[in-house]
């Protein structure tokens, strides 16, 4: 098993363009360093922090914007992988060279909105920045792209990561990774869709286990002061809001969380995540916990934009906590 956390060591990569169309082309061969390290040099000019953007509509976290020179050297992209039967049920899964072990695989769901009228998955370049570098730290990194309402309304979001996970888990090995150490990260809406998933075992399908959840800026109860798109998907209907919340089924788990906001998210996103944190610690069950400098992005969780305070530290004690129980 992958100790990704116990080393890091120069290889030699060779970057490969995504085969579909509208990939993006890698550049060169390079040397990176493998390992999910903290120090300053093993992450090259690949991430320096980018700028700020006004925040989004739907009362969502600010995102920080991308580095458009932020490299994926020696990261292999393939797309549009399908996990079910509607167009936005698709995955993209980003790998580096493999050393011949099964690696940890983090799983985006990343999405900003409940609502929206494509039913085309778009790339987000915040979600394949951090993509790139779990792959280039030793990692095995999907992304999730799930239907959003009007025309899928609740439960459809947590019943497409459902499907997602448990098509990870069945198809991990094909691209190095270990089905046994599979961890979701949650960003913004796709946190309540992972939440859901979670705490809904009804919505979960057969071969959906997880080792270690992170949710970052979620909204995990729906509230009348709920923004348009929030309500496209979950309804007006305020007596039903407690049924559709993912806060009493996040109690009955016992699998390791961490859970993460900043004090410069929207009010009712700190509230939500407060009230999470207190939930799970008064159930015996207190989740690692990091704040965050600024808004947070898919990118925090790995600390590219400067924003994530601990969150990477925390990341890095998840994996390692799972890596030490030895499971195959």
């Amino acid at each position: 098993m992958l100790k990704c956390l116990a080393f890091c060591f120069l290889v030699a990569t060779t970057a490969v363009a995504s085969a579909l169309p509208g990939g993006r082309q890698q550049v060169a061969r390079d040397a990176i360093q493998i390992g999910l390290s903290d120090d300053p040099a093993a992450t090259p000019a690949e991430t320096p922090a980018p700028a700020e953007t006004p925040a989004p509509p739907d009362d969502k976290p600010a995102a920080a914007a991308p580095n458009e020179a932020a490299a994926c050297t020696g990261v292999t992209f393939t797309r549009g992988l399908k996990y079910g039967e509607k167009n936005l049920n698709v995955l993209d899964v980003a790998t580096g060279q493999s050393s011949g072990m099964k690696r940890p695989v983090v799983v985006f769901v990343a999405g900003e909105h409940f609502a929206g009228d494509s039913d085309e998955a778009a790339a987000n370049p915040l979600v394949e920045q951090a993509m790139c570098f779990a792959a280039r730290n030793g990692l095995v990194a999907f992304s999730v792209s799930y239907r959003l309402a009007p025309a899928a309304p609740w439960p459809a979001g947590s019943r497409d990561v459902a499907a997602a996970i448990s098509w990870v888990h069945e198809n991990a090995d094909l691209f190095g990774g270990n089905k046994q150490e599979i961890i979701p990260i949650g960003y913004a809406a796709g946190a309540f869709h992972l939440a859901s998933f979670l705490a809904h075992p009804e919505f979960q399908e057969r071969d959906s286990h997880v080792a270690g959840v992170v949710l970052v800026s979620g909204v995990y109860r729906p509230t009348a002061d709920a923004g348009d798109g929030e309500k496209s998907y979950f309804g007006t209907d305020a007596s039903k809001y407690d049924s559709q919340s993912a806060l009493p089924g996040l109690t009955a788990i016992d699998v390791p969380l961490v859970v993460a906001w900043s004090q410069a998210d929207a009010p009712r996103f700190v509230a939500q995540g407060e009230k999470l944190k207190d939930m799970l610690c008064r159930a015996g069950h207190c989740p690692r916990f990091a704040l965050l400098a600024k808004p947070g992005s898919p990118a925090s969780v790995f600390d590219l934009d400067g924003s994530s305070g601990d969150l990477h530290e925390r990341l890095r004690q998840l994996i390692g906590q799972i890596d030490a129980r030895g499971l195959p």
